[in-house]
Formats: structure tokens, C-alpha cells, sequence
């Protein structure tokens, strides 16, 4: 896969999820084993919509870097990025933070870390 083809998924799926939380965050939540019980958990995940839509913003905004030293350190970035969210989602499920379908993060974090590693290693 090409840098645009790869940036430009990698993009709308962080948009995706980046608008989820900020406009459903009750009803995407729960499925994950977290309540919201009250304003403060409704804003923070709105706030977590803040770096994920500025990572989607990030990956759109240079879908049309070529390879080069510059495309390598986005690359590294991402792949950076992902493998923490990799960590810090299995750290969820193993303190039964996240249950049900929140087992499923770790897994699209596992995902997009091996495809931002695998763009890498094309540069």
C-alpha cells in the first residue's frame, strides 16, 4: 500500500472513533465495559476525542508525503502511537476495566501498530 492509501485509512478510521466519542460516548462506552455516571467521564471522553481526531487530522493532512526522511518519522510516530495504545489497552482488559468488547481495542491497536510498522519498513 502506498503512503496516501495507507495515511488516508489510517485517518478516517481515528475520525471515526475520535467523532464516536465525542457525539456517543454513551451508547460506545458501555459496550466496553465503562460506565459514564456523570458529566465529568461524558467530558473526558469527549477530551480523548481531542487526540484522536488530531492524529486523524495529522494522518489526512499528509496522506501526500512521498518516502523520504519526513515519511519515515511519521511513520515511527504512528507506529509509536499505536503500540501505546496496544499497552494501555491490555492494561484495561487485565484490570477488568474493559470487558466484553473492549478486548477488542487491543486487537485494532495490535492491527494498526503491525500496518504502521509494515508502511514503515517500505520507506
Amino acid at each position: 500500500m502506498n503512503n496516501k492509501s495507507f495515511l488516508t485509512l489510517h485517518g478516517y478510521i481515528y475520525l471515526v472513533f475520535a467523532l464516536a466519542l465525542f457525539f456517543i460516548p454513551d451508547l460506545i462506552w458501555p459496550m466496553y465495559g465503562v460506565e459514564l455516571n456523570d458529566q465529568y467521564a461524558y467530558f473526558l471522553s469527549q477530551h480523548t476525542s481531542i487526540f484522536l481526531g488530531g492524529i486523524a487530522a495529522i494522518s489526512l493532512m499528509l496522506r501526500d508525503i512521498g518516502q523520504g526522511v519526513i515519511a519515515k518519522k511519521l511513520l515511527i510516530a504512528l507506529v509509536i502511537t499505536n503500540v501505546l495504545g496496544v499497552i494501555i489497552t491490555v492494561y484495561a482488559g487485565v484490570k477488568g476495566i474493559f470487558v466484553g468488547f473492549g478486548w477488542s481495542d487491543p486487537a485494532f491497536f495490535a492491527l494498526l501498530s503491525i500496518l504502521s510498522f509494515l508502511q514503515l519498513k517500505k520507506q
